[in-house]
């Protein structure tokens, strides 16, 4: 039996505010409109070496730490729509900090039976680059401030 690849169609990137400090939301969250791409969030470890002096061939190594490489750049249409979304994003995440909260990133794929969360630190939009003839794009950058976790999907009307 083969696997059948999957499309991107349908992903969405979502966000919630706790409501209790401490504890991913699993309702509420709200959709992210315009998002083109979303980054890799898989890097390989670094690899420590471990060598000693009765290796005579090879060098020796462990597993070390994943680097996602500070903030992620998520790829959107500028639209009117987005930039509404992004500022209330933006405010909600700044009420949540003040009371101690975070705020979760949900990445959901419709075919997949689990999401990628993370809480992070979205950042102001500045002004994107413009040429003739193409669509206004912006990078919108979140900072994690945890790690990525496959975990059941939210339950929300918005995919």
């Amino acid at each position: 039996m083969s696997a059948i690849a999957m499309s991107t169609a349908g992903v969405t990137v979502n966000y919630a505010v706790e409501a209790t400090v401490g504890t991913r939301p699993t309702t509420g969250y709200i959709k992210i409109p315009s998002i083109k791409s979303v980054p890799e969030m898989n890097p390989s470890p670094e690899t420590l070496e471990t060598t000693d002096l009765s290796q005579t061939e090879f060098k020796t190594y462990v597993e070390g730490l994943k680097d996602l490489g500070g903030a992620l750049a998520f790829l959107a249409n500028f639209t009117p729509e987005l930039e509404e979304a992004w500022n209330t994003l933006l405010e909600a995440y700044k009420e949540g900090k003040g009371e101690g909260k975070s705020v979760w990133f949900e990445i959901k794929h419709p075919r997949l039976e689990k999401s990628v969360y993370f809480t992070g630190q979205p950042s102001a939009m500045g002004l994107p680059a413009m040429a003739v003839n193409s669509v206004l794009e912006t990078n919108l950058y979140i900072t994690p401030t945890n790690a990525p976790a496959w975990e059941t999907k939210s339950t929300t009307a918005e995919g």
